[in-house]
């Protein structure tokens, strides 16, 4: 496979790319996304008043007497224009915001990515994998890598992507399509990976519990779909490459710097690597040691502070629950190496001015997240998503199909959904009781009924601002072009949704029902009661 080179004349705007420029244009009629979520929280209040005022409900599938289950088993709409729902709204609003999950792991781990890129050891690392790597597997490096970093998803959010786009500017490619495919990695391929990660566990419990709605002894492990994990690694990696190489930066066409933040545009980045930064790399990579020496200690023996300290289990662990703080510990230790090797920090002080920059810099972001907040706050209060995701799920249940040709509705249904639930686990908590019942009693197991629902929840992530680190990803995009909208990013990533919506599901159809393969460790693919 090979990247082609940066466009250097208009490229010619087949059917499809017409159709993206349609998209974009449609999503850049949008106000400035601080507005449109701000339009969006008061639009949800008024559209809670009238649900409310309908007494719009559903049956709740989960079991009665479950957390969260009301006492007539039904799911309504909650109205935020009553008494209560006012002063929910006015004493909740700080609440919302501060506790925004991604907020504070962004803040957190911009401390330490500030030290690392201060000192210069993110452009010496840069430079030295982009000098000495072969062109044509950058994008699928990238790719590949965001995929893998869903282990620590934080990682990929905060870290690589970001960092992609920094990447392609150095090639003098466009560093939006560097963002694009790592954040295709990261997010639109969230069910992919060699290893397993936290969200395994916590998907596997889910699906176990409704699984046990039929059959109360029934066990799904968390490597129930280890086996389709891996090999869809390499799918996405494929897929994600081609749809950057040869629509996605093709589309975006040469590079306009004039429309950066010029703070994040380096033209020293092609400069070859000076011995002071060897010296400070190799500093840098003894840091690195350290820190793993330190993670390992903690994690790999018996006795390791962060493994669960309950089941001992290393996986649903707190050393992967608070990966956030390596994240901080692994970029001050190798970046304050890095500086004190290189000469570009001689003291504490050096460390705080980088931070302090660091978390200067985010200052849209910020604002962003406050409207974003109250939004999907908003959201879940009204239990409109709840609603949605029931009603999704209903609908499948009346089509009446049986045969394994019903996945590839299940899958859109469950794509369809996740754009107004975005959390994996959320939206798996309300219709796994209804799904996974539901396919068992026509012959299909709880553990391929999972590896389904996945791939829908993976693939539509990187169109919905319902995503948790969509603002995130829209900041770094405005980084790079001021006049970005959200239509240019939704634009921008539709396609990868599409193809992996697409090839992956024929692919898990091909696996599953063609081949015969286990979709994991034990796992069967059909159900037999």
């Amino acid at each position: 496979m090979a990247d082609s080179p940066p466009a250097t004349t208009a490229p010619k705007r087949n059917a499809f790319t017409r159709f993206l420029d349609g998209v974009e244009w449609l999503g850049n009629l949008l106000p400035h996304p601080v507005t449109l979520f701000a339009l969006l929280a008061v639009g949800i209040v008024f559209l809670s008043g009238l649900f409310g005022y309908l007494e719009v409900a559903v049956p709740d599938p989960r079991p009665a007497g479950a957390k969260g289950v009301a006492e007539d088993g039904m799911i309504r709409a909650v109205s935020l224009m009553d008494g209560d729902g006012v002063r929910r709204i006015f004493t909740g609003l700080v609440g919302n915001f501060t506790g925004f999950a991604p907020l504070g792991v962004v803040l957190v781990a911009m401390l330490g990515v500030g030290v690392a890129e201060k000192s210069g050891l993110l452009s010496a690392a840069v430079r030295s994998m982009v000098l000495g790597a072969p062109k044509h597997l950058v994008t699928v490096a990238i790719v590949f890598a965001g995929i893998i970093s869903n282990t620590a998803s934080e990682v990929g959010y905060v870290v690589l992507i970001p960092l992609a786009a920094a990447i392609f500017y150095a090639l003098g490619r466009h560093p939006l399509a560097g963002m694009a495919a790592a954040f295709a990695g990261v997010s639109g391929g969230y069910s992919a990976n060699l290893l397993i990660g936290t969200i395994d566990p916590l998907l596997a419990g889910i699906t176990q519990e409704a699984a046990r709605l039929l059959n109360p002894d029934y066990v799904v492990v968390a490597t129930a779909n280890w086996y389709f994990m891996v090999a869809s690694t390499f799918l996405i990696t494929l897929i994600g490459s081609l749809v950057t190489i040869y629509i996605v930066e093709p589309k975006l066409g040469e590079y306009d710097a004039s429309r950066a933040d010029p703070t994040v545009l380096d033209d020293s980045m092609m400069n070859q690597i000076e011995d002071r930064e060897r010296k400070g790399l190799r500093w840098a990579g003894i840091a690195l040691l350290g820190v793993l020496a330190l993670m390992a200690l903690t994690l790999l023996p018996e006795w390791g502070v962060l493994r669960n300290p309950e089941t001992g289990d290393r996986i649903n662990a707190p050393f992967f629950k608070g990966f956030v703080v390596w994240i901080l510990i692994f970029f001050i230790a190798t970046g304050y190496a890095y500086g004190r090797a290189a000469g570009t920090m001689k003291s504490d002080r050096d460390v705080i001015d980088a931070m302090a920059a660091a978390l200067s810099s985010l200052g849209l972001y910020i604002v962003l997240v406050f409207f974003a907040a109250q939004f999907v706050a908003f959201f879940g209060w009204t239990n409109l998503g709840a609603i949605t995701a029931v009603t999704g799920a209903t609908f499948l249940q009346e089509t009446g199909l049986t045969g394994p040709a019903l996945f590839f509705l299940f899958i859109l249904v469950c794509a369809v959904i996740n754009l107004s639930l975005g959390s994996a686990s959320a939206q798996w908590a309300v219709t796994a009781p209804i799904f996974v019942p539901m396919l068992m009693l026509i012959g299909y197991s709880p553990e391929v009924i999972q590896a389904a629902y996945r791939i829908g929840d993976s693939t539509t992530n990187i169109i919905t601002p319902m995503m948790s680190y969509f603002g995130l990803i829209l900041a770094w995009a405005t980084r790079y072009d001021k006049n970005l909208g959200v239509g240019t990013l939704i634009a921008m990533m539709l396609p990868y949704t599409i193809f992996f919506l697409t090839l992956w599901s024929l692919f898990f159809f091909l696996w599953t029902f063609v081949l015969g393969i286990p979709v994991g460790p034990g796992s069967p693919t059909y159900y037999t009661s």
